[in-house]
């Protein structure tokens, strides 16, 4: 990981929905907790402002998080954030613990390389579809990746790359693949260029066309 992120906590005291929403509203702050490992869970409360600035950047949400509290720093993933529905600002957050020698899941976004110069796309005229934009990994901390690439350089259309087609950095697996082959899904492929039939379409143009002149002369030739 290159990014590292320091997020700024104050311990919470008051809890349930109304004391949330009026944190929320009245002091620009984001309700949160931090929870997991042997310690127990803590209620913390984030400047929203400033989270948000966190949330700006794609490293953040699969980066090891340092949570600053009460004076001192505990290492955390961002488990899982909840948005306004209508506004996206971020009203929730939940941050898990982790340990060095433990090995945690993380969803870890894909970054599609050399799309422009895709073969099928650059000489066949076919467009790139991303089915999934993040992967489920399983790593140590200090293994996890910031983003996986995926190259789609000498893709022709027609291909798909698939979960197993990716070069995990050593230490990571995926944890769909841990689960059987059959869990091995498509992240990407190269779909025929819209209209791809239209060379076909042409040509059965052509033989309708030929028919039609082809019923034209009889016509011409019976009422001779």
């Amino acid at each position: 990981m290159s990014d590292t992120f320091v997020v700024e906590a104050e311990l919470r005291s008051d809890e349930g929905k109304g004391a949330s929403r009026r944190l929320r509203r009245l002091e620009a702050k984001v309700p949160a907790i931090i929870y997991g490992g042997e310690s127990a869970p803590v209620s913390l409360s984030l400047i929203r402002k400033d989270f948000e600035k966190h949330l700006e950047k794609e490293a953040f949400y699969s980066a090891i998080i340092e949570v600053a509290y009460d004076g001192k720093k505990e290492k955390a993933i961002l488990k899982a954030l909840q948005r306004h529905p209508a506004k996206d600002f971020p009203m929730h957050a939940d941050f898990f613990r982790v340990e060095a020698n433990k090995a945690i899941k993380v969803s870890v976004p894909l970054h599609f390389i050399n799309e422009e110069t895709c073969v099928g796309v650059k000489l066949g005229g076919g467009r790139i579809q991303h089915t999934v934009n993040e992967v489920e990994v399983l790593a140590l901390p200090a293994d996890l990746p910031e983003y996986i690439e995926v190259d789609m350089a000498d893709l022709q259309v027609g291909d798909i790359v698939h979960l197993s087609d990716l070069k995990l950095p050593e230490g990571v697996t995926s944890t769909a693949l841990a689960l059987g082959d059959d869990r091995d899904m498509g992240v990407a492929s190269v779909l025929a260029p819209r209209g791809g039939a239209g060379a076909g379409g042409a040509a059965d143009d052509d033989v309708e066309g030929d028919s039609a002149d082809d019923a034209a002369s009889e016509d011409a030739g019976d009422e001779s």
